[in-house]
């Protein structure tokens, strides 16, 4: 396996390894693996779906249907099946790996027009946001049918979503100071004013203690709301104002991992939320352009990124794991 690129683990940074992708200027993003040896991607600009086998270094695409502009991909947990988000052609789709069939569920009445960021629920449902529609919405899976709730502030853009262990789902609104809550049962969508008013939360994580964790891209700042309080912290990133921090990820130990785009070459920042200090900062060695979602891999002790430089990447966060 040959790296394209890659850095030294010194005392405060740690590994990150990249593969620069054969599909120029694609904008490959939002990497997925359920078995570490596989890694799925999409191809925004381009239109396809992608897999990356990590010990041969080796990748395959397939294209989807042109405009269809994916945005984002998560896989079952068997590796049956991909489902990604047709942000510019209003739809949700799944494609068979054994088959290498595709199915497209289409939004009902063309609403919301654009399927941005998808996860799945404890029950294989996908949740997902719709960034200019401003919904958020629930694909019953066995069913085929969406459930959209508006969102009431007018612009919200609601974006980065995750899923608190007891079901809460949890909405970045990027285009407000706000963050959004769903009761699953009810699905009454409540919004959560942050104190600051230049916030703009893009990407959230959430730790084992129920603190939902946020990316406040304008802000320069790694945020964190107790839902049980209320209480909002936040901390202001290691470059300082203008960072524009983006992609945000969980690790085993409940850190954060956080990627400042506003930083030329984009820099991986640790947070350990024990003692409320960043204490580590990697260049992302491709430049990283801009680095937007990831997605860490527990047995492995990794985090999956795909950059603007038309790479996918890995960071070594828990090395040994």
């Amino acid at each position: 396996m040959t790296q394209d690129f890659s850095t030294e683990a010194g005392p405060e940074s740690i590994l990150i390894e990249e593969w620069i992708v054969p599909y120029e200027t694609s904008r490959p993003r939002d990497p997925y693996t359920v078995d570490g040896e596989t890694v799925w991607f999409v191809g925004q600009v381009t239109d396809y779906i992608a897999r990356f086998d990590v010990s041969e270094g080796t990748f395959e695409k397939i294209d989807l249907q042109e405009g269809d502009g994916p945005h984002n991909l998560i896989v079952e947990p068997d590796g049956g099946a991909i489902w990604y988000a047709g942000n510019r052609a209003a739809h949700i789709g799944r494609y068979d790996v054994d088959t290498d069939e595709f199915e497209r569920i289409m939004m009902p009445d063309g609403h919301p027009d654009d399927p941005h960021t998808q996860v799945f629920d404890a029950n294989g449902d996908i949740w997902f946001t719709g960034q200019r529609a401003n919904t958020v919405s629930k694909l019953d899976v066995s069913g085929r049918t969406v459930t959209t709730l508006e969102v009431p502030t007018p612009d919200a853009r609601p974006y980065g979503l995750r899923i608190a262990p007891g079901g809460t789902v949890w909405v970045a609104l990027l285009g407000t100071n706000k963050l959004a809550s769903i009761d699953p049962d009810t699905m009454t969508l409540t919004e959560h004013v942050l104190p600051r008013a230049e916030s703009r939360p893009r990407r959230l994580a959430i730790t084992s203690d129920g603190r939902v964790w946020y990316s406040d891209y304008d802000g320069s700042r790694l945020g964190v709301l107790d839902p049980a309080s209320g209480e909002v912290e936040d901390w202001l990133t290691p470059s300082g104002e203008g960072s524009r921090p983006y992609a945000l990820a969980r690790d085993s130990a409940d850190r954060l991992w956080i990627v400042e785009t506003g930083a030329q070459p984009n820099l991986f920042c640790g947070f350990d939320p024990q003692n409320e200090t960043f204490f580590s900062s990697t260049q992302v060695p491709s430049g990283g352009g801009t680095v937007r979602h990831m997605q860490y891999y527990a047995p492995d002790g990794v985090i999956w990124f795909g950059a603007d430089t038309n790479t996918i990447g890995r960071a070594i966060v828990e090395p040994g794991r």
